[in-house]
């Protein structure tokens, strides 16, 4: 059966409409056709497992419910895509497998559709318990294996000789298992099985390196060690002796179906001469009589031994090394197709630079923008001088000594701006208020010319009928009636009137102030400048 059959297609439909990506994703990874899960899809359960919002125990459980297929395809590719979790993808994936008390239950499995059903259903027993195994070490250990730090600071070599002893069994445990999965050459006839024994064969390599790791340690404390100590390290170092002939067997295969023999590591294994010595010191510690052999000799074999176990630790790691930068170049080859295939896009469609990021397009070389627009902004007219500069000499003039009280003529004196925290005096010629500045009519403002404006601002209010009067007159407030129609009058007590050019310059320029200063004073009003009255006079009401 080759290619999705109806019922892939019918089960990734019914998932595209509940809305179930990762489940459609996990059918698509295990569907009928006889060849490894696509890597897309892997990719996409892999990122899955590092996402907060993911229920793993769904996600897994829908790995499980794909075991239960009656075909050995399905079957083998989704115990290929657990696989594929446990090792690259998030380590809560790995940690949910082993609080669980059963996993896959397939040690009865056996797809009698056909020939090759039957002996793909022997690997998937066996591979299925490697899987189980996996998992069941981390719960004894709390960390993977095949992850776990390697080097003179790993974790192997740095273990205590008690934890050690207790370790290093689960790694013999765990390697038997997957080196059962015996698989030959000849056997590996699909890409559902060879993707699987590439799994196998990275595990096999991280695994043996940690198991060399802690044999190392261990020949390194065995001399110290108490008898039954000794007695259990010489046992698990003879069962090493026999797992490296059997790994040296499995890289056979592996070189043998076509992998790199640079991706291979090369075994060293420690001169015989070691467990002769492991032995004899076991056996003195006994009280048994043993050859005599001296502290200088025993240091020497253990060192040549030691030194052959780090050459092949160097050789695994060279191998890991490998396999890590292969797959940097592929994610490199991958980001240049992409960005090769986005700059086509670019070039069909430019306007998608535009579009998609900004409204700036670089694209040919050059900067395409639309000019911004104010709308707060107000016309721009023709540069006018400066406020300190005069516009009509014979209008306006400026004196700051009759300001600062170094002038007698403090009469001239007629408002003082304040805007922006900036003070602008303003000094005009009383004999020429009746001048339009600009040409200006009076009464009215200048746009954008703020001098001109306050210039006609005061001659309206200290001009009548083309004469000004240099004094002011001020009322005693008066009884107020409410009466006498359109010609009633304010009833004005006698003035008192004052001249302040009689004044010193100093009082006179502190009594003068802005127009706008007195309209301020809640209690003062100015009684009606546009009247018949010729006077500036100012009552309080």
């Amino acid at each position: 059966m080759s290619g999705q059959s109806i019922t892939d297609r019918i089960t990734a439909a019914q998932h595209s409409v509940t809305g179930s990506a990762i489940t459609k994703t996990v059918c698509k990874a295990t569907t009928h056709e006889i060849m490894g899960p696509k890597k897309k899809h892997l990719d996409y359960l892999i990122q899955c497992t590092n996402e907060m919002n993911v229920n793993i125990p769904q996600l897994a459980d829908t790995l499980f419910e794909r075991t239960a297929n009656t075909s050995w395809v399905v079957v083998f590719k989704s115990l290929t895509a657990t696989h594929n979790l446990m090792v690259y993808g998030n380590e809560r994936f790995i940690q949910y497998l082993a609080s669980r008390n059963t996993l896959f239950n397939l040690s009865n499995f056996l797809d009698k559709s056909g020939l090759q059903g039957y002996d793909m259903s022997t690997f998937i027993r066996r591979y299925s318990r490697y899987l189980n195994e996996k998992a069941v070490s981390y719960r004894q250990v709390a960390f993977d294996f095949t992850k776990v730090k390697r080097g003179s600071d790993g974790v192997m070599r740095t273990m205590s000789t008690e934890k050690l002893l207790k370790t290093v069994p689960i790694i013999q445990n765990q390697m038997d298992v997957l080196l059962d999965f015996n698989v030959n050459a000849n056997e590996l006839t699909n890409g559902v099985i060879n993707a699987a024994f590439m799994l196998l064969f990275k595990d096999a390599i991280r695994l043996f390196a940690a198991y060399n790791e802690g044999i190392i340690n261990l020949l390194e404390k065995y001399f110290d060690m108490k008898k039954v100590q000794c007695k259990e390290g010489l046992d698990v170092y003879k069962k090493f002796l026999t797992r490296m002939t059997r790994i040296s067997e499995f890289l056979k295969v592996a070189e043998q179906v076509g992998i790199d023999r640079g991706d291979i590591p090369d075994l060293s294994q420690a001169p015989s001469s070691l467990l002769d010595a492991l032995e004899q010191h076991l056996a003195s510690l006994e009280g048994k009589k043993v050859k005599d052999s001296t502290a200088a000799s025993r240091a020497s074999t253990l060192s040549s031994a030691v030194s052959s176990l780090a050459n092949t630790g160097m050789s695994l790691t060279r191998v890991d090394e490998r396999e890590r930068q292969a797959a940097l170049e592929e994610e490199q080859a991958r980001l240049k197709a992409l960005k090769e295939q986005r700059l086509k896009e670019l070039q069909r469609n430019p306007a998608i630079a535009t579009t998609d990021s900004s409204p700036v397009s670089t694209a040919g070389g050059t900067v395409n923008s639309v000019p911004v627009i104010d709308l707060f902004s107000t016309p721009r007219f023709p540069a006018s001088p400066t406020p300190q500069q005069p516009q009509n000499s014979q209008s306006l003039n400026v004196d700051f000594d009759s300001v600062f009280g170094n002038n007698t003529n403090a009469n001239n004196l007629e408002s003082t701006d304040v805007l922006g925290g900036i003070l602008k005096p303003t000094v005009t010629s009383l004999t020429n208020q009746s001048t339009p500045l600009n040409g200006q009519q009076p009464h009215k403002l200048v746009s954008n010319d703020l001098d001109s404006s306050l210039a006609n601002l005061v001659g309206n209010l200290g001009m009548s009928n083309g004469t000004a009067k240099n004094d002011l007159h001020w009322s005693q407030p008066g009884e107020r009636k409410l009466t006498g129609g359109t010609n009633w009058q304010p009833k004005t007590a006698p003035s008192t009137t004052w001249n302040p050019a009689n004044m010193p310059p100093q009082m006179g320029s502190m009594m003068m102030t802005q127009p706008g200063l007195l309209y301020s004073q809640p209690g003062i009003r100015q009684a009606n400048p546009f009247g018949t009255n010729p006077g500036a006079q100012m009552q309080f009401m």
